[in-house]
């Protein structure tokens, strides 16, 4: 298998933490890529994002969600729970910290732009989600170490990378998990870093 990747992509990183736990990630080729500029990535995937995987049958999967539940399903690691309230708990959470992530990328996008090119308004928009968002983290469950947990886990980590926010004030609970979950090989394995 092969994954187009950006190690400055939340949704890549989760992708490789579910290959880390799912026992996957020797069989995993890392294709370090800059979407948007690799008509190598295109040519698997048109709209150029990653992540995106190429299976050993060379079938092309798009999109987080789709790559890590066919890692999931094809170690039987269970990281994706099959069915009941489990399951759909599990992808509301990572639904909900997929959305971090496109917040966190928009307002880190917005603020690379010219200072007079910027819309303050946007910036506000995403950072009230993020926060929102944080809030019902802070309240959860974190037990477990499922795809929920790692979805809000990589997107924490890109919070912190792109400096996006101070997310830990007020939110203890998710920081002492956060500092645990940070600590995972997974975790340590798929830091994020600028490319050169």
């Amino acid at each position: 298998m092969q994954l187009f990747y950006s190690p400055m992509s939340p949704f890549a990183r989760k992708v490789r933490v579910v290959a880390y736990e799912s026992g996957l990630a020797a069989r995993v080729a890392i294709l370090e890529t800059r979407p948007f500029e690799d008509e190598s990535l295109r040519a698997v995937n048109p709209l150029s994002k990653v992540p995106c995987m190429l299976t050993d049958e060379g079938v092309a999967l798009h999109d987080s969600r789709v790559i890590c539940e066919y890692l999931d399903a094809m170690a039987g690691a269970g990281l994706i729970p099959a069915s009941g309230a489990a399951r759909w708990k599990a992808l509301m959470l990572q639904s909900l910290a997929d959305g971090v992530g496109d917040a966190a990328v928009r307002t880190a996008q917005e603020r690379r732009r010219a200072e007079g090119d910027q819309h303050p308004d946007v910036i506000e928009r995403q950072l009230k989600a993020i926060e929102a968002a944080l809030d019902l983290f802070e309240k959860e469950d974190l037990s477990g170490w499922g795809i929920g947990e790692i979805a809000i886990a990589t997107h924490l980590g890109y919070l912190d990378f792109r400096k996006v926010l101070d997310w830990r004030t007020g939110r203890p609970h998710l920081s002492a998990w956060y500092e645990k979950a940070s600590k995972r090989d997974s975790m340590v394995a798929s830091e994020p870093y600028q490319i050169a």
